[in-house]
């Protein structure tokens, strides 16, 4: 598998990284599956792995944690902070209060003595960005942190955050993690371009939209384990004309796959890897079958006349459903 240089970290990743946002109750609980994920993405050559404190509030930095250790030093890996661990509203944000709090219970969970990078997961309108990379520059200084990135900013938040790190001589954020796909291409006219312009990695989240891009929402029989009914409300499957059009597009989407000789699968991860401010995918199975067919549809590099067949479907820039952009 290809690897990448993540920005001006000094960390290079795979192309395709694991996340684990499904470790758990979220979907899946059976540790020894997850456990079965990771040794199947290490093997295929992934070394990125990503989680947060909020999946399963802690479950998966444990299954994970558990799940690479003793082979530590073969993995880069990556979690957040800043969504709401409980109902109490000191339980959240990017606070430096928080940060650190935070910071020592991933460590905990994860079995480790430093995380590979330190994401923050939304931006938090309610702390000073200074104050967050004050201590986020703490940590680096104090090695329980290798380097920090943000997760779903906009193009003037990072602007913002770098800024405020060059005024005050503190470790700037060396990635950033948007949601990114055929379907979701608002970042195409902002995000990515600076990142590319200020050499920040982007690791890109949903590049198969939820599952749209797999083909298996185009009918109405959804398959009881799917994540869309088991949590309909967090997709557009409740919107009669939403799902109509993107079944639309993905039979449009699939054509493009057929005239490529390739899946549909292979064109969603190809077409997200082809931009080239893009450093790596983040594909987030809930089981060891889902993951090996994704395993098996990676390294597809695409010709530009297939990227300008998938342009004339979704135009560059464009989302289909505004929801999501995160």
């Amino acid at each position: 598998m290809e690897h990448r240089r993540l920005g001006a970290s000094g960390i290079e990743v795979s192309t395709l990284g694991l996340g684990t946002m499904m470790f758990g109750r979220w979907g899946n609980p059976d540790e020894q599956q997850c456990r079965q994920m990771v040794d199947m993405a290490i093997d295929a050559g992934v070394t990125l792995f990503d989680t947060a404190d909020i999946y399963d509030f802690g479950t998966s930095e444990e299954f994970l944690g558990r799940a690479v250790a003793g082979r530590r030093d073969r993995v880069v890996l990556a979690t957040k902070v800043g969504n709401a661990m409980s109902e109490d509203p000191a339980e959240r944000g990017l606070s430096r209060r928080w940060i650190m709090h935070s910071c020592e219970a991933s460590l905990r969970r994860l079995g480790t003595d430093h995380i590979d990078l330190y994401q923050m997961h939304r931006p938090d309108i309610d702390t000073p960005i200074d104050e967050t990379l004050q201590a986020m520059d703490e940590l680096v200084r104090s090695g329980k942190v290798g380097a920090i990135g943000t997760s779903t900013f906009s193009v003037e938040q990072l602007a913002e955050a770098r800024a405020a790190a060059e005024r005050h001589g503190v470790t700037e954020p060396s990635s950033e993690q948007p949601p990114y796909s055929m379907l979701v291409r608002a970042i195409e006219t902002g995000v990515l371009p600076w990142c590319r312009q200020h050499d920040v990695g982007v690791l890109v989240w949903a590049p198969l939209n939820g599952g749209w891009l797999t083909g298996k929402y185009q009918s109405d029989a959804v398959a009881d384990s799917s994540r869309a009914a088991r949590e309909p409300d967090h997709f557009d499957h409740r919107d009669a004309a939403m799902r109509a059009e993107k079944r639309a597009l993905v039979d449009r989407l699939s054509a493009v796959a057929d005239g490529a000789g390739i899946t549909l699968v292979q064109l969603a991860l190809g077409f997200v890897l082809a931009n080239p401010a893009v450093t790596s995918a983040l594909i987030g199975p809930r089981t060891p079958d889902q993951l090996a067919s994704l395993l098996a549809a990676t390294d597809v590099a695409l010709p530009d006349d297939v990227v300008a067949a998938v342009d004339d479907v979704v135009a560059p820039g464009v989302t289909v459903n505004p929801v999501d952009n995160g």
